[in-house]
């Protein structure tokens, strides 16, 4: 499989920059979040790690009290009623942060590091390995993953600063006076914070810790202000309750689950942001500060509807002081402001590393900051999100029922996370089937229900999330099988580079002086470009490189490892760039590193050659005539290898010649 842009540099082979069918695919969440901050903390003490962890990694979930309270009530009054209503909904929610938060992510999944990063893409990375082999089934499950993280980041925003802006309904002397307001502005405070991100959020990072910190320590002391109303609802702490309410509701107790889930939204991050902050410090965070915070205001809410029943209807709003009102909604809106920050810059992440994959065409990718390698910007991916979150707040036009669509994403990806855990804990650590078992059963049953549940509110808006996961699945298998009959295809018409050499030493052309690189994705072959130069320039260089940019299965590649050089005869020598699937190439700082191999490249003396190839359907061969469409369409607007790869435009050669798929 093969891939990128109509440029032989970046028509791989399975072995090149991009992967085959079985690479690990970028999942969601795998780098971004933790960008503001990179692994610039990992020099940081473990309370400054700790404190960067609550502003970047707890944003999602530490904004669900807002709502989730709310919706899973309002279905639980619908069945059985009365105080297990109550007490039953937040004894689910509890348990719920234990289970999966806790003991599935905290004290299980975060063991499972690829070079000490978490997430999905290095699950994929690690499970990839313990298998031994390239795996479809692993393909799919990442491509699925990447895919429903796009509908989670479209829905995240919308639904986090809406639900905050929501507050104004019960302004002290402005209740439902400012009702009309409140999608403007919450689309005014979105549109600002996605026109804000070319300029990157470097100088506001360091702000994240301390805003999270003054939000979640606001949680905790709402609630515990409240728990005294009726004390009876610390009842919640013990199962019982949430079992029972399930058991007496019935199917309207599997529903209820669905709004229950919305409690843990954000779990994902955990795993995801371990490389930026270590598993410590995330562990901490969550333990001794999220946690205890956000179990008292949840505690705290119950406690305060059973007092008050008609609360129920904004269970979060209605148990804020009149004199702290404004202060906290303000702090809340910043706060959701956080949280959608991080989930942007998570899908700016989760796209380079696609890309980086083969799962996607190259994009423009800019970064933001000149110290912070993960600070990028991606404008089309900015304006996808922004065009898609200001869609469903004109659409849904509140957080209740946007509630609706929220879920499907997250539970699917959390599934995902569990298959792939198989691979890594039986052949990976070798553990004896009954513990696998014993471990992923339960977990996988968990995650199961919970995404069935989900799945019931496709009728109400769920259906989005799962309609914009198709589409990309559609782009990146396109963009993956196009590729890979492309790179079939240029392989079959092309000559062996040895014995293009064995004829260049028969019968030697005109030699040019200076360096020319070829770059190409298959170094067994004679590069298009370097054909197209013989052939119509009738010259060879004295120095030629063939150059091949790989994409590695670990994150990051050390310097050490980065180069590889082989000399083939006096003329040719074969290059390869090895880069982790979260780092961003560059090959002329690569090309620095060949010193120490006796290989001195001077840039300004040294011409690139790039094949670009002009593509045109064909029904009779290949995908279908709608999919050759498409795959040209991604051909033609992906981004030039020239900037991708940062060489000097000006030392840029493109030879080009016209293939049909």
């Amino acid at each position: 499989m093969a891939g990128d842009t109509p440029h032989d540099a970046s028509a791989p082979s399975p072995a090149s920059h991009t992967p085959d069918a079985s690479t690990p695919v970028a999942g969601p969440r795998s780098h971004a979040p933790g960008d503001p901050h990179a692994h610039g903390h990992k020099g940081h003490g473990l309370w400054a790690l700790t404190l960067g962890a609550i502003g970047v990694v707890f944003g999602d979930i530490g904004t669900s009290p807002l709502y989730a309270l709310r919706e899973a009530i309002g279905h639980a009054q619908r069945g059985v009623g009365g105080d297990l209503a109550v007490v039953g909904v937040v004894s689910l929610a509890f348990w719920a942060l234990m289970v999966v938060v806790t003991f599935k992510y905290v004290f299980f999944l975060m063991r499972a590091d690829n070079k000490g990063e978490g997430g999905t893409l290095s699950l994929m990375a690690l499970a990839q390995f313990a298998v031994g082999r390239r795996s479809a089934w692993i393909f799919i499950l990442g491509v699925c993953g990447a895919a429903l993280f796009y509908g989670d980041g479209v829905i995240t925003p919308a639904i986090s600063v809406l639900s905050a802006v929501e507050g104004l309904q019960d302004a002290p002397g402005l209740s439902g006076k400012l009702d009309p307001f409140i999608v403007p502005i919450a689309a005014g405070v979105l549109v600002a914070l996605f026109m804000a991100q070319s300029r990157g959020t470097a100088s506001l990072a360091k702000y994240f810790g301390p805003i999270m910190a003054i939000w979640f320590l606001s949680l905790g002391a709402l609630g515990l202000l409240h728990i005294g109303d009726d004390p009876s609802i610390l009842r919640a702490l013990s199962p019982w309750y949430g079992v029972s309410l399930l058991l007496h509701d019935g199917f309207l107790g599997f529903v209820i689950l669905g709004s229950v889930f919305l409690a843990v939204t954000g779990a994902e991050a955990l795993y995801a942001d371990m490389g930026h902050f270590g598993k410590a410090p995330i562990r901490a965070g969550w333990l001794y500060f999220a946690l205890p915070c956000l179990t008292l205001n949840y505690l705290g809410q119950g406690a305060f509807i059973l007092e008050n029943p008609t609360a129920a209807s904004n269970p979060f709003w209605n148990m804020v002081p009149g004199f702290a009102y404004w202060p906290m909604l303000i702090l809340a809106t910043v706060a959701t402001v956080v949280a959608s920050q991080a989930v942007i810059t998570g899908a700016f992440s989760v796209t380079q590393q696609a890309v980086q994959l083969g799962l996607l065409p190259r994009i423009d990718i800019r970064n933001t900051s000149e110290t912070q390698a993960g600070q990028i910007y991606v404008p089309a991916v900015n304006s996808f999100l922004m065009i898609g979150v200001l869609t469903l707040l004109v659409v849904f036009r509140s957080s209740h029922n946007l509630t609706a669509a929220y879920g499907v994403a997250v539970t699917g990806t959390m599934l995902v996370n569990t298959l792939m855990a198989y691979s890594v804990i039986r052949k990976g650590w070798k553990w004896p089937m009954w513990a696998v078992a014993g471990t992923l059963i339960p977990f996988a049953f968990i995650d199961s229900v919970f995404l069935t549940s989900n799945l019931l509110k496709i009728p109400d808006g769920a259906w989005m999330p799962l309609v914009l996961g198709a589409i990309l699945v559609v782009i990146m298998w396109t963009w993956v099988r196009g590729t890979q009959i492309l790179t079939s295809k240029t392989r079959k018409d092309s000559l062996p580079l040895n014995d293009l050499i064995e004829m260049l030493h028969a019968r030697p052309p005109h030699r040019a002086p200076g360096t020319a690189i070829f770059l190409t994705s298959d170094p067994d072959v004679a590069p298009v470009a370097l054909m197209h130069n013989l052939k119509h320039n009738k010259v060879l260089h004295e120095k030629n490189v063939i150059l091949t940019v790989r994409t590695s299965e670990r994150p990051r590649v050390k310097d050490a490892d980065r180069v590889k050089m082989e000399p083939i005869n006096d003329d040719f020598k074969r290059l390869t760039v090895t880069y982790g699937f979260m780092e961003t190439p560059n090959v002329p700082r690569a090309l620095g590193l060949c010193r120490k191999q006796g290989l001195k490249f001077d840039i300004m003396s040294t011409s690139f050659f790039l094949g670009r190839r002009s593509l045109i359907p064909s029904a009779r061969q290949g995908m279908p005539l709608w999919q050759d469409k498409l795959f040209i369409f991604l051909m033609r607007n992906a981004a030039n290898p020239t900037d991708f790869f940062h060489i000097p435009p000006g030392r840029v050669v493109e030879l080009g010649a016209q293939v049909a798929v």
